[in-house]
């Protein structure tokens, strides 16, 4: 069964699946009609968790081809849940962001690598601008990028050792795949803004320097529905524990009513 094929039939069961618990100062106002680098004299920090309550999907991993570097059957979980319900590797960002710092250009540019017929990191968020395709792999790998059905880049990488630096210039979520390896998948959040956050092992995560304003944040994660909340708070307000809703289960509700 493929990744994405794991991913539908975890949605079609309808359980609950992502909970993201937030506390979050210094947030006032509301902001522009578009995105606008200012400078932030009274940001805020946005502080959080992501929680699953879930049972954990596995999806089962047959490599047809070069064995020796890719390696056997085995399975693999579709969400990274710590002792505490924590979710590893869940990004997190502010929708419709209307201004705020600017976005930095990263010290070095952010990668993608083959390595053992495997996308690592499996999950990133980057800022728009470019990221370089690596092989460290002795096969031939074909990276492909999708951002929805369009492709951003299709690189071949035959020779291990490769580093091919690729643009990306329009910003949301990119579906990595290997044209060769059929079960490799990856993916990578492109932002237009500095506001986003991938979690960390025990799922909390931090998104500081947030100018005044209402927002809606959201958590991504793959095997699950996107789940997202309006975030309002004024100053001095007291921190305040925010639980998202996956949208199977907020249509459920919907419907109920």
């Amino acid at each position: 069964m493929s990744r994405r094929d794991s991913r539908s039939r975890l949605l079609a069961t309808g359980i609950p699946t992502l909970s993201l618990f937030v506390l979050a100062a210094a947030l006032f106002a509301a902001p522009a009609a578009a995105y606008e680098a200012v400078q932030v004299t009274e940001g805020g920090t946005i502080n959080g968790k992501v929680v699953y309550q879930g049972e954990v999907t596995t999806r089962k991993i047959v490599p047809t081809k070069d064995s020796e570097t890719c390696g056997g059957i085995r399975e693999e979980p579709l969400i990274v849940v710590g002792p505490d319900k924590g979710v590893q590797g869940a990004i997190v960002y502010l929708k419709d962001v209307q201004k705020g710092k600017e976005l930095a250009k990263p010290a070095k540019n952010p990668e993608i690598n083959n390595l053992n017929c495997n996308f690592d990191p499996h999950v990133q968020a980057i800022p728009v601008g470019s990221l370089v395709v690596v092989n460290s792999d002795p096969v031939l790998h074909n990276t492909h990028g999708f951002l929805g059905k369009q492709t951003v880049f299709n690189q071949a990488m035959p020779t291990k050792g490769m580093h091919i630096e690729k643009p990306i210039r329009k910003p949301g979520m990119m579906r990595i795949e290997c044209d060769v390896h059929g079960w490799m998948l990856g993916w990578v959040y492109a932002a237009e803004h500095p506001y986003y956050a991938v979690t960390k092992k025990d799922g909390t995560f931090s998104i500081p320097d947030v100018p005044p304003g209402s927002y809606t944040l959201v958590a991504w994660q793959e095997a699950t529905d996107p789940a997202e909340v309006p975030v309002t708070v004024k100053a001095k307000e007291a921190q305040q524990t925010i639980e998202l809703k996956n949208a199977t289960e907020l249509n459920l509700e919907q419907k109920k009513k």
